[in-house]
This record gives C-alpha cells, sequence and structure tokens, in this order.
C-alpha cells in the first residue's frame, strides 16, 4: 500500500502528491517524502537542500521563479502552517504546454505538496497571514542563473485568488519582466 497519492496535474511533468496520515487521539504521522516512492511515479530528483519561507499576510506573491541551467532546479513544495495557490509555467521551448500554467492549493491542513520539475518558473500567493512554505531543491542556489517572470503578466493570464492590489512583492519580484520577448533557457525532452 503506498503511503502516497501521485496525481498529475493539467500539465502532467507537475504533480500534486498528497501524503496519507496515519491519525489516532495523539495526533497524526506521515511520511512527507520517500525517495523509492517518488522513484516509484518517476520522480526521481536528488533533493540537496530544503528552503522554508514565513509570509506574514495574506496576499504576499513569491515568483515566478526559475533557476537556469546548468543550475536548474526542481522542487517538492509544501505548507506547514496556513495555505498557499502554487503556481508552475511551463518555460520549456518545444513543450505542447509551453507558456501555459496550472495549479493547485496546498494547505498545512491536507499535507498536500506540488513537485515542479526543471523547465518551470514557479511562484505562490499566501491565502492566510503567517504562513510558513517549505520546499525541497535538487540544487543549489545559484544567484547568477536565478530569472523570473512577472506574477500578474497578461499574456500568462494565471487566475490568481488576488487582485493586483491586494499583491504584496518584494523589491525584487515587483521588477520581473513580462513573459513577451522572454528567451527560455530550456528546452523541452521528449521521453520515449
Amino acid at each position: 500500500m503506498s503511503k502516497f497519492a501521485f496525481e498529475p496535474l493539467a500539465i502532467p511533468a507537475v504533480v500534486l502528491i498528497r501524503p496519507k496520515k496515519f491519525g489516532d487521539a495523539r495526533g497524526y504521522f506521515m511520511e512527507t517524502y520517500s525517495a523509492k516512492a517518488f522513484a516509484a511515479a518517476g520522480l526521481d530528483a536528488v533533493f540537496v537542500q530544503d528552503n522554508q519561507s514565513l509570509s506574514a499576510a495574506r496576499g504576499v506573491v513569491r515568483g515566478l521563479h526559475f533557476q537556469a541551467p546548468p543550475a536548474a532546479q526542481a522542487k517538492l513544495v509544501r505548507v506547514l502552517k496556513g495555505a498557499i495557490f502554487d503556481v508552475a509555467v511551463d518555460i520549456r521551448l518545444g513543450s505542447p504546454s509551453y507558456g501555459r500554467w496550472c495549479a493547485a492549493t496546498l494547505t498545512a491542513e491536507g499535507a498536500e505538496q506540488l513537485f515542479v520539475p526543471h523547465g518551470f518558473a514557479h511562484g505562490f500567493c499566501t491565502l492566510e497571514a503567517g504562513t510558513e512554505v517549505v520546499y525541497k531543491v535538487d540544487g543549489p542556489y545559484a544567484p547568477e542563473t536565478e530569472g523570473g517572470i512577472a506574477w500578474n503578466d497578461p499574456d500568462l493570464a494565471i487566475g490568481w485568488p488576488i487582485t493586483a492590489a491586494e499583491a504584496q512583492l518584494s523589491g525584487k519580484d515587483a521588477v520581473l519582466p513580462g513573459f513577451a520577448g522572454f528567451a527560455s533557457p530550456f528546452r523541452h525532452e521528449a521521453r520515449p
């Protein structure tokens, strides 16, 4: 019996993962990651670093971010406290879903996780104040390779649950370029 349910989203490379909780009167226990179970589901990233963020308010937007090859990062995102609207945008040239996005709501209570592979810009919006997010990456932070796309770019038409007036952005995220004219460093590799 698997301790995880793996559900590909509208862009199948992005996968929603639901760990199984084992609970009793004391609380619950769950595995949040298993290299063997993930590999069996086709998710064979080898994670090397964990990151954590706290967002004090609802409407904090972080993203859309990526690291370019050779320092690209796959991510496994989950919420420790609160909730987020988590987004992945396909930026792999030649992909049938290039420029399209998919999203999932991740909550601490539900324990959902999102696997975001290489070749995707990633970002999220907090749905509650005091939201804590943790994510694993399969490559170290390499600031010289980081890039991004404006979170609310009209060409992407992401269905964010907040308005631009409600969004709280870092100075860096507030000036990210739009998708038009974006020169992606990623190429889609069709699998046999």
